[in-house]
């Protein structure tokens, strides 16, 4: 193990005198602090912040980031508070020490729920500090790096929430080495023998491609200094965990993955990689639409470079990537290369540190609107695992998204308002639908209107984890305000039935109900009304507790006029449109279901004041209805052109249809039909009755 005097020496050749010997000081703190703990191993506990400092000085991380890693388990293992840290070694290094610090245990319904309250606590301190999240990561490592000390069931669960968690979260900041060791760790962890039959079967292939490897290193090399240029070739091998997911996710054989050879070229400017690139394709003919250039538009974690692939000697497949040395930094540290982390905030972060903190800006905007911790992380994972594609908005910006985007995730990746707003979308000036997955290179423009709010249907096509948790949110509202308002309403209803109104009733009285129900605020129980988890009658019984009431004339339904949105349903058992006899089930956390009074799904409490309510329909009622038709007609070619196109006529839209023949003459077909009220259903079956054969037209109810 690397002592505190190895580990001084190294950060002397970059750190000043009086800052390593802070270093040192938090490490003496710690020992004194971690005195007598023993890790599972046995070794003194000290040994383990020194290792995770040792893992941060490869970085070359700043010495604030050093006395954290050194100080990170002190809070939660030793009792010592962040006030005493705070004045030992001031409040930079103690917020980042709480940042890092897990959550105190706590009594969660579940594993996941526990790991997501953690993972959002660390978000917040991300944002904060983004080098909380560095220190974490190293922690995380030499964690995995010691893990085999651990029970089986452990160290699992700590492999699995790597893999799912911290590996992505290195990709994410650019930190490709970190993640390879992280993803190779966990697959180990997981599944012992896959990863030891696949680095057997690795090493016995190395030594048998070893002859063609040199061959195409030497060809590329020579090719170059022909050309004049200096540059680094080096055989790239695949790691076990990526090679393992090929096999798995692709169904390819071990075979077909290590037929592949990969090289990378690094040379010492951009313009030379273009360079480079002319001479590999003169060299080996390249293979149509393998390139790809990550120069010009750089991955979402800062990654550059130019990467093609190429038809070798005999046919060999050659991967080839072309980067600069500084390049070849970034890929592998990410966010910690060049650490230049300016503690007065003087200079705004550049480069992938500006995209980090983009990103956790994201993380945090998300965390915010989220409805818990289980939701959060959900779309955080989704978050932390993207190809993405490049699209540009009107004006030329590009924006990155993951494969599978769409024209939704697009306009709330712009911002959240045109998210909110939008109506519609083009795509390379051409109206399409906002389900449609973009395309890179694609322009794609927002129509907006004011008013306008999101459809829950978005989240059936929406990939982003900032689209789902906006849209989520905003139809948490939405689903608020309509609730109150529907509320509100069938509250003034049943107190209209015992002569009284809501504006009659006394605020010290509404206050002595909210008691009773222990609610804060009147919204709230009519939200609950509402949404049906309380029943307006019996809240209108409270409300009027000291009147001495007689019972209610519940004479006077109440109207609907179709725009009640979310808390408003329609039975699909008997289907109810404008015009039909109509009565309300309220259920519970749905708010309100409209069946036909003579639905027999409801003929057991139809009749229960807590449960049913009369309803008709408000004289503006707007919207469309489905209704359910059964169509019997003698069997003809083109049957159901001639059904379309008859509803078509009649200003119908037919939402679902499908046949079965009862016999080889007659045919049956059910439509689902979208109608305004009964008077356009009536002009709909008119026009279906005029058709050649049409034998019986019923509607269908339950």
């Amino acid at each position: 193990m690397p002592s505190i005097d190895t580990l001084a020496d190294r950060l002397s050749t970059y750190l000043a005198a009086d800052q390593v010997n802070l270093v040192r000081r938090a490490y003496f703190y710690a020992e004194q602090a971690h005195d007598g703990q023993r890790r599972r191993s046995g070794e003194a506990y000290v040994t383990h912040p020194l290792a995770v400092a040792n893992i941060l000085a490869d970085m070359h991380m700043d010495h604030q980031s050093l006395m954290a890693a050194m100080l990170h388990d002190v809070i939660e293992d030793t009792g010592i508070a962040k006030e005493a840290l705070h004045a030992q070694f001031g409040e930079t290094v103690a917020e980042l020490v709480d940042g890092v610090s897990k959550l105190t245990q706590m009594d969660f319904q579940t594993k996941a729920e526990a790991q997501a309250e953690n993972f959002q606590k660390m978000a917040m301190a991300m944002a904060r500090d983004i080098r909380v999240i560095l220190v974490k990561l190293a922690d995380r490592l030499h964690n995995m790096r010691t893990l085999e000390v651990l029970s089986g069931e452990k160290r699992r669960r700590i492999a699995k929430e790597t893999l799912e968690i911290y590996a992505p979260i290195a990709n994410r900041l650019g930190m490709h080495s970190m993640r390879v060791e992280f993803e190779d760790l966990g697959f180990k962890a997981m599944h012992p023998m896959r990863s030891e039959r696949i680095r057997t079967a690795v090493k016995r292939a190395r030594g048998n491609r070893k002859e063609i490897v040199a061959k195409i290193e030497e060809s590329i090399t020579a090719c170059l200094e022909r050309e004049g240029m200096h540059g680094e070739v080096i055989g790239r091998e695949k790691h076990l965990y990526s090679i393992y997911q090929k096999m798995r996710g692709k169904r390819r054989a071990f075979n077909e993955i290590m037929d592949v050879y990969a090289f990378r070229i690094i040379v010492d400017k951009v313009d030379t990689c273009y360079r480079a690139l002319g001479v590999v394709h003169n060299l080996y003919k390249p293979l149509p639409g393998r390139f790809k250039d990550y120069i010009a538009i750089p991955k979402a974690n800062g990654y550059q470079s130019l990467h093609t692939t190429l038809f070798g000697m005999h046919g060999v497949p050659i991967e080839i990537q072309i980067r600069t040395r500084e390049m070849e930094e970034m890929a592998n540290n990410g966010i910690a290369a060049h650490w230049l982390y300016k503690a007065d905030g003087d200079e705004a972060p550049k480069g992938n540190h500006a995209r980090a903190r983009q990103w956790v800006k994201g993380v945090l905007e998300m965390q915010q609107r989220a409805g818990n911790s289980l939701e959060f992380i959900e779309s955080v994972k989704i978050d932390l695992f993207p190809d993405e594609v490049y699209v540009f908005t009107p004006k030329g910006k590009i924006m990155e998204l993951p494969k599978g985007s769409t024209a939704v995730d697009f306009a709330y990746a712009v911002h959240t308002d045109v998210g909110n707003s939008c109506i519609a979308c083009r795509i390379n000036r051409r109206l399409a639908p906002l389900s449609q997955a973009l395309e890179s290179g694609s322009t794609v423009e927002i129509v907006t209107a004011p008013g306008a709010r999101p459809n829950p249907a978005w989240l059936n096509f929406v990939v982003t984890g900032k689209a789902r948790t906006h849209i989520r949110h905003a139809l948490k509202l939405q689903r608020r305000s309509e609730s109150i308002s529907l509320g509100e309403r069938l509250l003034n209803k049943t107190l209209t039935g015992f002569d009284s109104h809501l504006e009659k009733i006394t605020p010290e009285r509404i206050q002595a109900v909210l008691g009773e129900y222990r609610l804060e605020v009147f919204e709230d129980l009519l939200e609950d009304i509402g949404l049906g988890n309380r029943m307006a009658y019996v809240v209108a019984r409270r409300l009027l507790a000291e009147t001495g009431e007689a019972a209610p004339n519940t004479d006077g339904p109440l109207a609907i006029r179709g725009t009640e949105g979310l808390v408003m349903s329609y039975a699909k058992c008997c289907t109810p449109i404008p015009g039909d006899p109509i009565v309300g089930y309220l259920s519970a956390g749905k708010g309100m279901v409209v069946h036909l009074e003579n639905c027999k799904n409801i003929a057991d409490i139809r009749h229960n004041p807590e449960k049913c309510i009369q309803l008709n329909w408000a004289k503006d009622v707007a919207g469309e209805f489905n209704v359910e038709l059964r169509v019997e007609l003698e069997h003809q070619r083109g049957l159901i052109a001639l059904l379309a196109s008859s509803v078509n006529a009649a200003d119908g839209n037919i939402e679902k249809i499908s046949m079965d023949e009862r016999d080889g003459r007659i045919s049956v077909v059910q439509l689902v039909v979208s109608v305004h009220d009964r008077v356009h259903l009536a002009r709909v079956i008119k026009k279906l009755r005029a058709l050649a054969g049409v034998i019986r037209i019923t509607r269908m109810r339950a």
